[in-house]
């Protein structure tokens, strides 16, 4: 199925969708607004006629008018708020697939900081803006118009004074704006690097308290928390001091149209309801500045929240729908690969190729540093190459849909990673009803149904956040289940009897060995050569290039030099566990 790509930004996009609940803010604000004016107009009866004809049944119609005007303003207002805070909701549901997207894609992108602009934080901040009470003034600042005619209407000179105030508190805010610029551009940046740190040292607390690092971290958290202070006391200072300014602007020109209607009156051109009233219509069109400027840096965090945003999801968000190509079952080809590590142009890993057809298994070799998690990236399509292409069946990698080509692949990292949730959903990656024959079989095709059931609730044991209640082997095999649940077509093992002992290490090899019955390849990448000897072919690499590759016997027997006698009459059948990896010069003519 063909379509076209949707080239429309996805925050652009969100706020459309978000475009009728805008709208119903401001016509409820339209009307609260509205209802404001019975205040002032009761006011002004009471003044002007009540007091005058001391008449009581003209106060109670009066009183009851306002309190019916009063009910419903609270009650609408009360509806707007619900709807402010529906829309900023709505808003979030349109941008948390994509946001979401982004935060699992942003550490394999090139990235422009070490900051990456976390796009979840992005979105908190425009959500908290959207449910304070900056939008509300803003949806208001429409009305102060009409607030001000009436003040004309009750007398020029009362509406000229509005307009002059209305023009003041107009300034400050455009000062406002124009001085917290640079500090609230500050406390982003300075608010990014708080929150990696402490990240990262939440992370990596073991290390932190095993290592005696925690005074030295500490040191270097109070550098970059000052520096976040700072920002925070800069940019509040200069709100503040703002806010505070058209604070007192406004009690002045209240206080001064006051006076003046008081001197109307005694000109005998205004009455004292009147006066009373234009001074309370002043004053609620002008709240709205006032309060917009004391809402200003949440304002500016989230105009720059969603900048960021736009920028940031832009890249995820333009994408055709791809044909769907048929399951994955014949080969997988490597052609001069070159991979660079995201956002660097240091290169990695260089014209490297090979190709394995269904039901090899391939063993890749050699010393640390010298580019095997990087092949296991760019096989898995992490990270992109530069040039070269890995294709399955013929397709290259790229060819796929992500979610689609997900379900063809196994994955097992260095560094094992698994979820807040049971074993279950681990090995069903994380579905939210995860398929128990598919569980089941995975479990056993990993060699780990006996050790899962010795847990305390068997597979629906919760194993907290990261598998912390497992110890590194367990962990290791529930990995290993995940990465063959479903029967992918290509299992990419990194390193994957680390924390294994040698009963984990044959359940390894039991799990290889039966992929390899049902038509999978297998990538196998390991620093110990004793586990390779159930793969097919092997491919040994040394600083980022390809020394040799092909059949295990024969590249053992050119590339892998004995550390030993004894070791060298054992490698003339099966590898051992004594042999180190150390490619020869002459090998690199086997290169393919």
């Amino acid at each position: 199925m063909f379509s076209r790509p949707k080239n429309r930004p996805p925050v652009a996009a969100a706020l459309k969708a978000c475009r009728s609940a805008f709208w119903s803010v401001a016509l409820f604000s339209g009307a609260v607004n509205l209802l404001m004016l019975a205040g002032p107009l009761y006011m002004l009866q009471i003044y002007d006629r009540v007091l005058t004809s001391r008449s009581v049944s003209t106060l109670a119609g009066l009183t009851v008018f306002l309190v019916g005007a009063y009910a419903f303003q609270g009650v609408l207002d009360a509806i707007r708020n619900r709807v402010v805070v529906r829309s900023s909701r709505l808003l979030d549901h349109q941008l948390e697939q994509i946001v979401h997207k982004a935060v699992v894609l942003q550490a394999t992108s090139p990235r422009r900081d070490g900051q990456a602009t976390h796009p979840v934080r992005d979105i908190d901040q425009i959500r908290a803006f959207l449910t304070s009470n900056g939008p509300i003034a803003f949806v208001d600042l429409p009305w102060m118009p009409a607030f001000l005619l009436v003040c004309y209407l009750i007398h020029p000179w009362l509406g000229l004074m509005g307009t002059a105030g209305a023009i003041l508190l107009i300034i400050t805010t455009l000062l406002t704006e124009r001085a917290s610029r640079n500090p609230a551009e500050m406390l982003a940046r300075e608010g990014g690097a708080r929150a990696v740190i402490a990240e990262s040292t939440r992370r990596n607390s073991e290390t932190i308290l095993a290592m005696g690092m925690v005074e030295t971290l500490g040191r270097r958290w109070s550098q970059i928390n000052g520096r976040y202070l700072t920002a925070v006391q800069k940019s509040s200072d200069v709100v503040g001091s703002f806010g505070s300014l058209s604070r007192v602007l406004r009690l002045l020109l209240q206080s001064a149209m006051l006076g003046i209607g008081a001197y109307l009156v005694i000109l005998g051109e205004l009455t004292p309801g009147a006066m009373i009233a234009a001074s309370i219509m002043m004053a609620r069109a002008l709240a709205p500045i006032e309060t917009a400027i004391a809402n200003w840096r949440g304002f500016v965090a989230a105009r720059q929240s969603v900048g960021r945003l736009e920028e940031t999801l832009l890249p995820f968000a333009d994408e055709t729908m791809q044909t769907e190509l048929p399951t994955p079952k014949d080969s997988l080809s490597v052609t001069r690969l070159t991979v660079t590590a995201p956002g660097t142009e240091r290169v990695l890993l260089r014209k490297v190729g090979f190709s394995l057809e269904r039901g090899e298994a391939l063993g890749v070799v050699g010393p640390s540093g010298s580019g095997k998690t990087t092949l296991a990236r760019a096989l898995i399509g992490v990270w992109r190459p530069v040039r070269g292409v890995v294709r399955l069946d013929g397709a290259a990698l790229d060819q796929w849909n992500p979610e689609t080509r997900g379900a063809h692949i196994g994955y097992v990292s260095q560094a094992i990673e698994l979820f807040d949730g049971t074993v279950a959903e681990n090995i069903a990656r994380m579905d939210s009803e995860p398929d128990s024959d598919k569980v089941l079989q995975a479990a056993i095709a990993a060699d780990a149904h006996s050790m899962i059931l010795r847990l305390p609730n068997g597979y629906d044991t919760q194993i907290g956040e990261g598998g912390q209640s497992l110890s590194g082997g367990q962990r290791q095999r529930i990995a290993l289940a995940r990465a063959l649940y479903g029967d992918p077509f290509m299992v990419v093992l990194d390193e994957p009897n680390s924390n294994l002992d040698s009963g984990g290490e044959a359940a390894l090899v039991t799990a290889i060995e039966g992929a390899k019955a049902r038509g999978a390849i297998v990538v196998l990448i390991a620093h110990r050569p004793s586990i390779i000897s159930v793969c097919d072919k092997v491919l040994v690499l040394a600083e980022g290039t390809q020394k040799a590759f092909g059949p295990r016997e024969e590249v053992l027997k050119q590339v892998l030099q004995p550390s030993s006698p004894a070791a060298a009459t054992a490698s003339a059948s099966t590898p051992s566990s004594n042999l180190s990896v150390v490619p020869r010069p002459q090998a690199e003519g086997t290169t393919t």
